[in-house]
């Protein structure tokens, strides 16, 4: 078996190459790893090939090497244990899953802070979603640990934008249209430019597009790639809406339950995932704009001025609605990142 899975994984990391990574995880698994002292299921409502799974995997392989096999975590991808994304804060929490990945603006019904990253137009780059996240991962720590839940990292998708059956380039050409929204952010976002909003989770968007449920989705371009949304929305308009996190957070019982050094284990590989991601995103556009050509897919990268306008303005209610919710904590994140990035 150790002969095996060394030819897999003899020319390349790992953690490059998620299948091979998923391979290896499902040889370990049928052996029944006799080693490992500490076994867990790690849940992701999105898909083997998304940017947060191949972290994912990052992560587990690198507590792996790191525990001598000691620690093993099986990364479940595309809602194979049953969980959408809504569930998983309730799931860890009760110990049915032992860690998740979690995009935050789903816990935003927990609590309206998680909804910072989504907000619309705030962010306008990579470097800014970082900022914004050291700047509010402290309150992210403090509510998941209030809830029984330890944060481990967080990471961004690329950039969102309108996936659409037709070019969408004024708030006009969204009006009355069905579009998937996947937070509260969104909906009220898009209500403001008179579109018809619904919110969504992940696994019921393309039932919803075959169907006619809906005729457009706002996310990034890789949800979309990763999904073939092609088949159903050819038009993909680049608007830079938001860079939201995914957080991947853990039963706090379980974690205090390790010793020092396997706790030090497993935030050492989230750092490992963690710089990955941020890594990877960097360049995870252009990978996911070729990808989305060579599908039969159109990007739509110009003539979206007015649209901008109609959608920042909308963004700027929301946030203000935001800011009314979430107090002084909130008040204090915008304005360290404002001060921090030179926005007014």
């Amino acid at each position: 078996m150790t002969n095996f899975i060394s030819i897999l994984t003899a020319k390349k990391p790992m953690w490059r190459n998620a299948i091979c990574a998923a391979s290896v995880a499902a040889v370990a698994l049928s052996a029944g790893t006799a080693n490992a002292e500490e076994k867990f299921d790690l849940a992701n409502a999105y898909g083997a090939t998304s940017i947060h799974a191949e972290g994912n995997v990052v992560f587990a392989e690198a507590l792996a090497e790191a525990s001598g096999k000691d620690i093993i975590v099986t990364v479940h991808p595309g809602g194979s244990l049953g969980y959408k994304s809504a569930d998983h804060f309730d799931a860890v929490r009760d110990g049915a899953v032992d860690i998740a990945d979690t995009p935050a603006n789903f816990l935003g019904g927990i609590d309206p802070y998680f909804l910072i990253s989504s907000m619309p137009f705030l962010v306008k780059s990579v470097d800014e979603a970082k900022i914004l996240l050291e700047l509010a991962k402290p309150e992210y720590e403090r509510i998941l640990e209030a809830n029984g839940q330890k944060f481990l990292y967080a990471s961004p998708w690329p950039a969102s934008g309108i996936w659409s059956k037709d070019p969408v380039k004024s708030a006009a050409d969204l009006a009355g249209v069905k579009i998937r929204t996947f937070d509260p952010n969104g909906t009220k976002a898009l209500k403001a430019i008179n579109a018809a909003p619904i919110q969504l989770a992940w696994a019921d968007v393309v039932p919803q597009l075959a169907t006619g449920g809906i005729d457009a989705v706002l996310t990034s371009a890789e949800g979309g790639v990763s999904q073939k949304f092609v088949e159903h929305t050819k038009y993909f308009t680049e608007i830079n809406y938001a860079l939201p996190l995914n957080i991947v957070h853990m039963n706090k019982a379980i974690f205090d339950g390790l010793s020092s050094d396997q706790q030090k284990m497993i935030m050492d590989a989230a750092a490992i995932a963690s710089d990955r991601n941020w890594a990877e995103v960097v360049g995870r556009t252009e990978k996911n704009y070729a990808q989305l050509k060579k599908d039969g897919g159109i990007i739509v990268t110009e003539g979206t001025e007015v649209l901008l306008v109609d959608l920042s303005k909308a963004g700027d209610v929301v946030l203000a609605e935001w800011l009314e919710k979430t107090g002084d904590r909130g008040t204090a994140a915008i304005a360290a990142f404002r001060a921090k990035t030179g926005q007014k």
